[in-house]
């Protein structure tokens, strides 16, 4: 599986946890909320004939939810772990959750599910 890291603009991977950083073969885009724009991580997804996404981060309601978006815009499938999600309160954890699966276009395009029942 392979796996891409993202970060905000003018941060670099060493600002990743040790424990979960890139190792030197994979990816890293930079971007503010929707993670498609303005980076190559279309073009890294084609190029590896990628048509599902598992969508995880530390800022449910910014990045997580607009690169969804954008991945769906895009025609990507999206598998959200909702234990892979975090944001500054449970309840904007639980509106992103309703949102991905009830908002117009997204609902029928992402799967809703936690980490241990993602099986490869």
């Amino acid at each position: 599986m392979m796996v891409v890291y993202s970060l905000i603009p003018h941060a670099n991977g060493a600002d990743i946890l040790a424990d979960v950083a890139p190792i030197p073969d994979e990816p890293l885009v930079a971007g503010l909320l929707d993670k498609f724009l303005n980076s190559d991580l279309e073009k890294i997804l084609k190029d590896k004939g990628i048509q599902t996404v598992i969508a995880v981060g530390a800022a449910s309601n910014g990045a997580v939810l607009h690169t969804v978006a954008g991945a769906v815009q895009r025609g990507i499938k999206i598998i959200v772990p909702v234990d892979a999600l975090s944001a500054d309160n449970i309840y904007i954890e639980q509106y992103v959750a309703w949102d991905l699966v009830n908002a117009p276009v997204m609902a029928d395009k992402v799967t809703l599910t936690t980490t241990d029942m993602i099986k490869f």
